[in-house]
């Protein structure tokens, strides 16, 4: 059975991770994962050569030392991991779940996931948050290139839960963005969720013409969806349109320009990653 790979590192957005996992479990009747990955530790200490100044006895010493703490530093973060796994694992547990599983591994985030996609239906995720001074345009990279590598749907959520009842589909008429609503409309994930729709751009016969088809796509799986069109600057007005109509979720396609086009104008999927207020449901 597919499984909800939930990725957990001891964060301030940990428990929103696990709580957001517990829901979409409940609602799509299969496990979770756990997943906690340990990756480099480039603080620690450099090892140089030195043997000619300070001699072979204390070199050969030192280096034993250093092998000790770089071990001890293994293990205490291997147990911390686990800590953190445990915890997750009690909390899903007492939220009434069975089937729970926890891993822990070591590497890389993105290519650990790469290596599990196949068992998994989605991805649950936190992203850190900005650090002090940092630029208006921070975002957590290891998140976007996560969301760009995997071909799973993936849920990046905040610090914070909050059980949706209404969520937003951003929706530009291109084929990704229908393949999107095809997914999420199929889905049980949303099922009994109010559902809005929003498109942003001028009105038009074509537009209509778009509007229509989701409207039929999404009232064909039981869904009564709110449409509207509004003109402006999409980031804007989507954020706006969330916080006035008390969304609880977003849910859009991923990157459908080219990676050198966004490179040059941007992506309004990395900018709502970052700027929405609620969590943000990538289907690729």
């Amino acid at each position: 059975m597919k499984k909800i790979i939930a990725c957990i590192d001891g964060a301030r957005h940990t428990l929103a991770v696990c709580d957001y996992a517990i829901w979409a479990s409940q609602h799509l009747n299969i496990p979770i994962d756990f997943l906690h990955v340990l990756g480099s530790h480039p603080e620690k200490a450099s090892i140089v050569d030195l043997s000619g100044s300070i001699g072979f006895d204390a070199h050969d010493m030192l280096l034993s030392q250093l092998s000790e703490l770089d071990e001890q530093r293994s293990k205490l973060a291997q147990s911390h991991g686990k800590n953190i796994l445990g915890v997750a694992r009690k909390r899903a547990i007492a939220a009434g779940l069975t089937a729970v599983e926890m891993r822990q591994r070591h590497g890389s985030l993105t290519q650990s996931l790469l290596d599990l996609q196949g068992e998994a239906r989605m991805i649950i995720l936190g992203q850190h948050e900005q650090a002090k001074g940092a630029h208006r345009s921070y975002f957590d990279h290891h998140v976007e290139k996560i969301v760009r590598s995997v071909d799973l749907p993936v849920l990046v959520v905040s610090e914070s839960f909050r059980a949706p009842g209404r969520f937003l589909v951003a929706f530009d008429g291109s084929d990704t963005a229908r393949k999107m609503v095809q997914r999420l409309a199929g889905s049980a994930l949303l099922a009994d969720l109010q559902c809005h729709v929003l498109y942003v751009g001028e009105d038009s016969e074509r537009v209509r013409e778009h509007m229509s088809w989701v409207r039929s796509a999404l009232t064909a799986m039981q869904f009564e969806p709110i449409v509207s069109v509004l003109d402006g600057e999409p980031e804007a007005l989507i954020v706006d349109y969330i916080l006035s109509n008390n969304i609880d979720l977003l849910a859009m396609g991923a990157y459908g320009h080219s990676r050198i086009r966004e490179l040059i104008v941007g992506s309004l999927t990395t900018t709502l990653l970052r700027t929405s207020p609620v969590p943000v449901l990538i289907m690729r």
